[in-house]
């Protein structure tokens, strides 16, 4: 557990920047909206069966 009823340090944005960068390094360049990709919307695949009512998951010679 750690303590937080100290005093906490206060950064600047300046400091917190170096902070990221040095955790994470330098982040990609920005995708262009000419760049993104469209998507389209699909229909939901179908349900699968309930496992008991399917009789390949019975036990018998042909079981999966």
């Amino acid at each position: 557990m750690t303590d937080t009823t100290g005093p906490r340090e206060r950064f600047t944005d300046e400091e917190l920047a170096f902070l990221r960068y040095v955790r994470f390094g330098e982040l990609p360049e920005r995708v262009s909206p000419a760049e993104w990709v469209e998507t389209a919307e699909t229909d939901p695949p179908e349900p699968f069966p309930n496992r008991r009512d399917d009789p390949r998951h019975w036990g018998g010679v042909n079981a999966v």
